[in-house]
Parts: C-alpha cells; structure tokens; sequence
C-alpha cells in the first residue's frame, strides 16, 4: 500500500504539460482545487471531470498509475462517505436499524467523494510532471510579494519542495522497515484495528532515526556546498515564460469560467437530488 501512493513522486516522459512552466502548474492546480468548491450543481463537476480528463491525457503519464495513489485515501473516502450519508438531515431514503439515509446525505456524499477524489489527482498531475528543482523555483517565484512582509520566500519554498521530495524516501524506507520486522516474525495484518495499530509501533523509532539521519546527510551536503539562502544566488536555468505557458493559462480561464458558470447555475431541479424534482 506505502507503494500505492504517488504523491511527491516525479513521473519521467515527455509531454507539453511537462514542458509547462511550473509556476502555470502551481497557479493552475490552485485555482482547480478553489474551483472545485464552487460547484453547486453536477454540470460544474463534469466539466471538471472533462477538464482534468484532458489534462491527463496530455501528460502522458498512465491513468492507472494515478489512479493507484487514491488507495492510500480509500478508508479516509470510504469514512468521510459513510459519515455524510448517515448523519445529514433532510428527506428520508431508506432506514437501517436507528440510521436514516436521506436524498441530502445521497447528494453530499457523492459531492464529497468526487471533490476528495479529482483533488488528489489534480494535486497529483502536478509532482508527477514537474521535477523537485522546478518545483521549488516555481514557489519562489509565486511568493516573492511576500518579501515585502520579510518573508524567507526562498527557504520557505525549499523547506516544502524538501517535504514533498521526502514522502516517496520516507515511504520506501517505512516498506523496507515493514518487510524485515516481518521476516523476524512481525504481524501487522490480524486482529483488531487497535492491535494492528499498536503493532505499527515499533515502526516509528527506527523510522524517526532514519529521517533524522537523512535530514542531518542533507544539512552537511548543503554546507559542505557553501548554501548561504537564496539571497544573492543566480539560476542555471531562469524561469521564462513562453507561448505554451500563456495559451495553458487561456485555457484554464476558460475551464474556470464554463465550469464556474455552470456549475453555480441555478437549476430548476437539483441534479443529484430526484426527491426535489416538481
């Protein structure tokens, strides 16, 4: 399962979203994640659905392999789905013993779970097509008007790209952990969800020293380097905006504006909900 997730993790082919200037990538996943709370009606999410659809598909990158992150969020969907569906209020479906499915908990949960899930793969499209080194430049860039408030713009947006370039290590070495306590007779399969997770454990001590040890090699190496911050410092390869970049930010304006416009249309009937239909 620690293999399943993708997030952090940078996907090497060719295509023109990885051509893309990551500080297009960094806006346009922002803007698809607020845009995706406005929806207020089943027209806005296909339009999503359509968009993210294309996006995908010139990435190059294989939809399974996306796909294959949401595993790792599949409890935390199942979760948040059961919980909407049996505690909102509204007109009643079906009864289950003393739980009341209602039309609201139908409509609210598939909301949640297709917003939870084009999410997490918008989020993932952008570190699978774009490098660490990108990512980090891109930030910078993004967050330079916060140096008017003395903001370390440059630390700050190394500290996160570091973060997210660590998820995939620090998962790797978990499995690894996981697969020797295993061969010295570690289960963390059976019995009750509170005994698997006491038997998760033993995980965290040499987990922890592992990322202590790896956090303190990258201290070193940075110095040894002579890394004084990103005050004064030159790139190798500036970012510089080309046509590709400005036509990709037409058509997320575009995307935004049919997606927004239908999806907060009003309706003379809800599309999720029948039992509001005249």
């Amino acid at each position: 399962m620690l293999r399943d997730i993708t997030l952090g993790q940078y996907y090497q082919t060719e295509s023109c979203i990885h051509r893309l200037d990551p500080r297009v990538k960094l806006g346009g996943t922002i803007l698809f994640i607020l845009s995706l709370f406005f929806f207020q009606n089943a027209l806005g999410y296909a339009v999503a659905v359509l968009f993210l659809g294309i996006v995908i598909r010139l990435s190059h990158v294989p939809f399974k392999y996306m796909v294959r992150g949401m595993k790792s969020i599949l409890f935390l969907l199942l979760l948040t789905v059961v919980f909407n569906l049996f505690l909102t209020q509204g007109t009643p479906l079906v009864t289950i013993w003393k739980l009341t499915v209602t039309w609201e908990g139908v409509e609210l949960a598939l909301t949640m779970a297709v917003r939870l899930t084009m999410l997490i793969i918008g989020s993932s499209i952008m570190t699978l097509t774009t490098t660490p080194n990108n990512l980090t430049d891109g930030m910078e860039k993004m967050m330079r008007p916060l140096k008017i408030f003395k903001i370390p713009v440059h630390e700050v947006a190394m500290m996160m790209s570091i973060a997210l370039r660590f998820i995939p290590i620090l998962l790797e070495e978990t499995d690894k952990i996981m697969k020797a306590q295993i061969a010295r007779g570690a289960d963390f399969e059976s019995g009750s969800l509170i005994k698997r997770a006491k038997a998760l454990v033993p995980l965290l001590v040499p987990l922890f020293i592992s990322a202590f040890r790896r956090a303190n090699d990258l201290a070193m190496a940075m110095e040894s380097r002579c890394y004084r911050g990103g005050e004064g410092r030159t790139k190798m390869k500036p970012l510089i905006y080309k046509k590709r970049d400005f036509a990709a930010y037409t058509c997320i304006l575009v995307y935004l504006v049919v997606g927004i416009g239908l999806g907060r249309l009003v309706l003379p009937f809800s599309l999720w909900n029948p039992g509001m239909m005249p």
